[in-house]
């Protein structure tokens, strides 16, 4: 057992690879005590199961033990307020809803490759189809004009992602702050605009929705809702796609999918797989009660670190981890487990699937311009992905 408490974060060996401290720790201690960048005592949870006991636990809280906001109108809630809004939202908000936004998102990966196509190498592939494809989905989606949607982009880029070549010192914080009022301004008129201008969008599903145990959306959680898929939403799909390139280029697997639906599919799950922690991690948990995980005593009110990127590398779950096998039984964690399993799940997985299987029929032979490491990378508050992916054919 480790004798030394750990300071986080650990190195990686490069940008795509996790931290071989995560493998030392779920042999030795998947639950163990580590220091927050920021001086915090933590639990950091490296094991399979028991980052799936913390996710589907609700003694573990997404909001610190008696310190829940109460001007908080998002789902990173906890008990029967969060359950309140997943019911909401639920219920407009489905994978049939998004399956029949399958051939749209489609088309609009094909367009967004043939222009690129058309325009000839180089291109920057997160600026000509990874950005493009993820915020216009969104704002389909939600109803956003398409003239309003480059905006929107730059307010979430500003407010979410954090270029690590710049000291903490320096970032920005005034730029930042002022990008969410804006984001959250424009929310709010197009709540508003689409209280009385309703269409066959989600906003106005959501806005029609009513239960008769849980009232309607308030203007206020209406507006969070829109903020949420806009920033973190668009944000996290872009990433996961930008980075499924890198890795599927690399080991000569993207030709492969333009005529296999079913290994499309499976190469989606595998590169979720792969990529989680990297383009994206679950929320801090707080033990809202005293706990015994495993072994471990939780305290009520410790913070717990569920790291679902140790967790899908667990080799007692999956057979030789770090190798991408896309025929192998897939139960990974990307989206989390439980009571926040992400609402979003099944349209990023659509978003990916169409990107990938555009790029397999038009552009086969697509290869990276420059090596790995020297992709330029931004790292947010909540996901990480690179900032261009110069890609050449």
């Amino acid at each position: 057992m480790p004798t030394t408490t750990r300071t986080l974060p650990f190195e990686r060996p490069g940008v795509l690879e996790p931290p071989p401290a995560y493998a030392e720790l779920r042999r030795t201690a998947p639950v163990a005590r580590v220091i927050t960048p920021d001086g915090t005592q933590a639990w950091l949870v490296t094991s399979y199961d028991a980052v799936t006991a913390v996710l589907a636990d609700p003694r573990f809280g997404v909001a610190p033990l008696g310190g829940g906001d109460p001007g908080n109108h998002t789902l990173f809630q906890d008990g029967d307020a969060h359950a309140r809004l997943r019911r909401l939202v639920s219920a407009v908000f489905t994978p049939r809803h998004v399956e029949s936004m399958r051939a749209r998102i489609g088309e609009l990966a094909g367009d967004h490759v043939a222009a690129m196509a058309a325009a000839g190498p180089p291109a920057d592939l997160v600026d000509a189809l990874a950005a493009p494809l993820s915020i216009t989905t969104i704002g389909e989606l939600l109803g956003i004009p398409a003239d309003d949607r480059a905006q929107l982009r730059r307010w979430a880029d500003t407010v979410l992602t954090v270029d690590v070549s710049v000291p903490t010192g320096e970032l920005d914080g005034a730029a930042m702050e002022q990008a969410w009022e804006s984001l959250s301004g424009y929310a709010a008129e197009l709540v508003a605009t689409r209280r009385s201008e309703p269409g066959g969008d989600l906003m106005s599903a959501l806005i029609g929705v009513h239960d008769a145990q849980d009232g309607r959306l308030s203007g206020d959680e209406l507006t969070a809702m829109v903020t949420t898929l806009v920033s973190a939403g668009y944000l996290s799909a872009c990433n996961v796609m930008s980075v499924a390139v890198i890795h599927l280029v690399g080991t000569g697997r993207l030709a492969r999918l333009a005529g296999a639906p079913e290994e499309l599919d499976a190469t989606v799950e595998e590169v979720l797989r792969h990529q989680s922690g990297i383009t994206g991690e679950v929320l801090p948990r707080w033990a809202h009660e005293d706990v015994e995980l495993g072994e471990t005593r939780i305290a009520a009110g410790d913070m717990v670190l569920a790291r679902l990127e140790a967790a899908n590398r667990d080799p007692d779950r999956f057979p030789d981890p770090d190798r991408f096998v896309p025929e192998r039984p897939n139960p990974h964690l990307a989206f989390g487990r439980g009571p926040h399993h992400c609402l979003g799940a099944a349209l990023a997985r659509t978003e990916i699937r169409a990107a990938l299987h555009a790029l397999a029929v038009r552009l086969p032979g697509l290869r990276l311009r420059d090596r790995v490491e020297d992709i330029p990378w931004i790292h947010g508050f909540v996901d990480s992905g690179p900032a261009a992916l110069h890609v050449t054919w």
